[in-house]
């Protein structure tokens, strides 16, 4: 049985929401899924780090079959929707908490 990947998107502001679903999606649906890593170091990112970690959520979107937006509040921030075009563009399915 081939298993659903899908590649979480959402602010970080929703962090602790954006880890239940990932839980939820895994336990209750059996996906597998590819979040996004919390940034805990104690320093601010460069701009090469944050472009870099934009590139490797795009690439976890190419390997995903869907994403999942945590849209808490309908709120959908600048880079999230940037990622929901990326994956229409790649004909990937597009769910959402709202």
């Amino acid at each position: 049985m081939k298993r659903k990947i899908v590649t979480i998107c959402g602010s970080f502001k929703f962090l602790e929401k954006i880890q239940e679903i990932s839980e939820q999606l895994e336990i209750e649906n059996g996906y597998v899924v590819l979040g996004v890593i919390p940034h805990v170091l104690n320093r601010t990112l460069t701009d090469a780090e944050i472009s870099l970690l934009g590139e490797l959520h795009k690439a976890k979107i190419d390997l995903s079959d869907a994403i999942f937006v945590v849209n808490v509040g309908g709120y959908i921030g600048e880079a999230v929707k940037n990622e929901i075009e990326y994956a229409k563009e790649r004909g990937k399915e597009i769910l959402y908490l709202e």
